[in-house]
């Protein structure tokens, strides 16, 4: 569990305080959007348990895009650091702080 993608997602911006990442995922055929900021995640769309070992990004996630945002994260204006990122390119982001 602890190499889960959510984890890895937790642990990145953990290690990069200054950014908050917004995924995009489906779940079960819904979308929903969750933040990431300084190890934790929360969803914007849906309730989040107050258990922080309760995984937000649930590992039958789809995801489908993530946007790096520097923090402090205003929804009314996102400083975008980049946008639209796939998972893939996620990853080689994981790997160089090495998570």
């Amino acid at each position: 569990m602890n190499n889960s993608i959510g984890k890895r997602l937790e642990q990145y911006t953990s290690k990069r305080p200054q950014e908050v990442l917004l995924i995009t995922v489906e779940i079960a055929e819904e979308q929903d959007k969750i933040a990431v900021f300084k190890g934790f995640s929360s969803s914007l769309m849906r309730p989040t348990a107050f258990d922080p070992d309760v995984p937000v990004l649930l590992e039958e996630a789809i995801i489908l895009s993530i946007d790096r945002i520097a923090s402090p994260y205003n929804p009314e204006a996102p400083r975008y650091i980049e946008k639209g990122i796939s998972w893939e390119a996620m990853q080689a982001l994981l790997v160089e702080v090495g998570v």
